[in-house]
């Protein structure tokens, strides 16, 4: 029996900080592609990256780019995901998008490999969309739970890295950390803060450096943020649960690269903290690090650069015998964005290859 080619993919947005992931994952998991294009804008064209050992030039993103292309990942800004996205898909790709144009549209599923794998099946519009990376960071470790106990409310607050504004977020922080660095002085005084770091704050409406920023996203109604919205209806949508409570408060810390959450979750049924651990303890993309009398909890300097969902700090409501309050840390831009991005695509190619 001849042996099926593996499909080709595209990575579209393969210069950016998201994208730079996905080339070093392509490189160290088990391959399972054909030919690969990587894809930027006109600026980025021209650009040589190694891949699986191979030495690719960039692209310039266009409509042709994706003529015999099995599977288009896009990995970039949100304007190139609405242009190219519908396009590759009416050139026979299959797209997986990364950002947030397609996750809400009920012809298109919203996928979470070690949750929902089956609806990458069903793509009426040719588009997978993969979550955001502030739930992608909470929703591997709620599910097994809310499998367990039902689940009914979340209340979170999240403790967002700089990289999650992208690589401008990240280039913003180092450059604020270098303009305070050394001086003691600084943060202990209003203003003083902003008045080392200038008026240029970058992607956030405060200073970064030696601070928390109470937002994230833009503006909606009611005072909400978009990324708190966000982690509100992706998780109904990719838990199958459309009446879930969900209040988020969402907060910019001085972390690289890192997004964590603390979770108040109310479930149906009774539950303590020992059966929650025994259900995470080897529970799909979770890492169980819960041990506070060790020094032993998630904290988003030993998740950045892994995969799974490091959870801990797990204990049973004081007040609620139903709840449960919890830490988890993830890479934001592994699981929270790269890497679910490629496991959808995985799926696509067990798909296409069965």
């Amino acid at each position: 029996m001849t042996e099926k080619k593996l499909p080709s993919l595209a990575v579209a947005g393969a210069t950016g900080a998201v994208g730079t992931v996905m080339c070093e994952l392509l490189s160290s998991r088990e391959n399972k592609f054909g030919d690969i294009t990587l894809l930027a804008s006109n600026r980025s064209a021209g650009k040589k990256i190694s891949v699986r050992g191979e030495e690719l030039t960039v692209r310039p993103i266009a409509p042709e780019a994706f003529d015999g292309v099995d599977i288009a990942m896009f990995v970039g800004p949100d304007e190139i995901s609405k242009e190219y996205a519908p396009i590759a898909a009416s050139r026979g790709a299959i797209a997986v998008d990364n950002s947030q144009v397609f996750r809400m549209d009920p012809d298109v599923p919203l996928v979470v490999p070690e949750i929902n794998p089956e609806l990458a099946r069903n793509r009426p519009k040719g588009i997978i969309a993969n979550a955001n990376c502030t739930t992608l960071t909470m929703i591997v470790a709620i599910y097994p739970l809310h499998r367990e106990y039902g689940l009914r409310e979340l209340v979170v607050s999240s403790y967002q890295a700089a990289s999650g504004a992208g690589q401008a977020g990240a280039d913003t922080l180092h450059d604020q950390l270098a303009k305070v660095a050394g001086d003691i002085s600084i943060g202990t005084r209003p203003g003083n803060i902003r008045q080392a770091i200038g008026d240029d704050t970058g992607p956030f409406p405060a200073p970064l450096a030696m601070n928390v920023v109470p937002w994230a996203g833009s503006l909606s109604d009611g005072g909400w943020s978009s990324e708190e919205l966000k982690i509100r209806n992706e998780s109904r949508k990719i838990l199958g649960l459309p009446d879930l409570k969900v209040a988020a408060t969402c907060v910019r810390v001085p972390v690289v690269t890192g997004h964590s959450v603390a979770l108040h979750a109310i479930f149906g049924s009774e539950v303590t903290a020992d059966g929650a651990r025994g259900v995470l303890r080897g529970a799909p993309g979770v890492i169980l690090v819960d041990d506070p009398a060790a020094g032993e909890f998630p904290t988003p300097a030993d998740a950045v650069g892994t995969d799974p969902c490091w959870t801990g700090r797990i204990r049973r409501s004081l007040d609620d015998p139903r709840a449960l309050d919890l830490f988890i840390s993830g890479d934001n831009l592994r699981k929270g964005a790269a890497l679910n991005t490629l496991q959808i695509a995985e799926l696509v190619t067990e798909e296409l290859t069965a």
